[in-house]
């Protein structure tokens, strides 16, 4: 039997095989609401096979949008619209996820296809942004952020800890803080946005202060049953990366022990200037070593969208559950191609009949 088709248990959810639709912005959203197009893309999605499906970063304030196309879930109407989506999700055999987080200092940016870079600041459609201290990103996102004070510090905890609890009453089963990409809370972790001098920056203790604090808070609110897991950069590819890593897995342990149960490995992408090896499943040893070292199960998004690539770094247990993202834009119903592709029989079973009488025919 293939590793990937094998179920995966956390807490009391079960995936019916290894593979994830990871968070994917779609930039589709009209102030912070998810509509039609969602309610579309995640259900074709969970069709097509995927044992979860993560629905994309989803701001737990207004100001912690990316830009003004991404979602929201900072009151209870903008909760209330992922209801429809949710129900497609399950109705199709997935398990509905969805990734929180706050952009920080990379917030009020241009679509990706529109500039990707921050709205000017005589333009009305952007906002003032923040971070642990008023230190820009640079490249296309030069805007320089307010530094935070302790106040705004528990404002954005707390924004964490009502979006968790709107997300579970809406119905998702599996939650992600997004603690990586360069956003707030990853900003705090590194010492290349985080230059503060109170109990929030300094050393690697102070840093991740604020991260294990907001998990700590979440996990009081979202029940114990069900999966809580974060998205974090363990490396930044900058040349002090046996440092950065050594750090990160020490948290991931402090994740773990604050109630954490799975850890979605990535990069930093705190600073511009960087040397990325990309290229297929180049996090693959690192996931592995996060795996042992942190004895936490794991997952990345990063260059595994190769059946064959993903069945063996799931049999040599670099990863527990693989997370396919642009390959399943390309193609929904990749689960099923990739279980064609590596032999599985029967693996029409994961789609809808009406797609599966015909594919399994001809």
């Amino acid at each position: 039997m293939s590793a990937l088709f094998h179920s995966f248990k956390l807490k009391d959810v079960t995936l019916r095989n290894r593979i994830a639709v990871p968070p994917m912005c779609q930039y589709m959203a009209v102030d912070g609401q998810v509509n039609d197009w969602h309610l579309s893309h995640y259900a074709s999605m969970a069709r097509g096979g995927a044992g979860l499906v993560i629905v994309e970063a989803t701001a737990v304030s207004a100001e912690g949008r990316i830009t003004p196309g991404c979602a929201g879930i900072w009151n209870d109407n903008l909760a209330v619209a992922f209801a429809p989506v949710v129900q497609a999700i399950k109705a199709a055999g997935s398990v509905p996820g969805i990734q929180i987080g706050h952009a920080g200092r990379k917030a009020s940016a241009n679509l990706p296809w529109e500039g990707d870079d921050h709205i000017a600041a005589d333009d009305a459609r952007g906002w003032g942004t923040i971070a642990p201290s008023a230190i820009a990103y640079g490249a296309g996102l030069p805007k320089q952020p307010a530094s935070m004070t302790r106040d705004d510090i528990a404002r954005v905890r707390q924004n964490f800890v009502d979006a968790a609890r709107r997300a579970h009453e809406v119905g998702f089963e599996w939650l992600e803080l997004h603690f990586a990409h360069g956003y707030l809370a990853q900003s705090f972790f590194s010492a290349h946005s985080n230059q503060r001098d109170d109990i929030y920056g300094g050393s690697v203790e102070n840093r991740s202060r604020f991260l294990l604090e907001t998990l700590k808070a979440v996990r009081e609110v979202w029940p114990e049953h069900l999966p809580l897991t974060v998205r974090f950069g363990v490396i930044e590819y900058d040349g002090r990366d046996e440092q950065t890593l050594l750090e990160s897995i020490g948290l991931i342990r402090q994740f773990k022990s604050a109630g954490m149960d799975m850890i979605s490995v990535s990069v930093g992408f705190t600073i511009p200037e960087t040397s990325i090896p990309w290229g297929p499943a180049f996090l693959g040893s690192i996931t592995e070593r996060v795996r042992k070292e942190a004895n936490v199960p794991v997952s990345s998004a990063w260059g595994f969208g190769t059946p064959t690539i993903a069945e063996q770094v799931v049999k040599d247990q670099q990863l527990d559950v693989v997370m396919v993202g642009r390959a399943h834009l390309a193609n929904p119903h990749w689960t099923y191609f990739a279980a064609k592709e590596l032999g599985i029989e029967r693996a029409a079973w994961t789609l809808p009949v009406s797609h599966a009488h015909w594919l399994e025919r001809y």
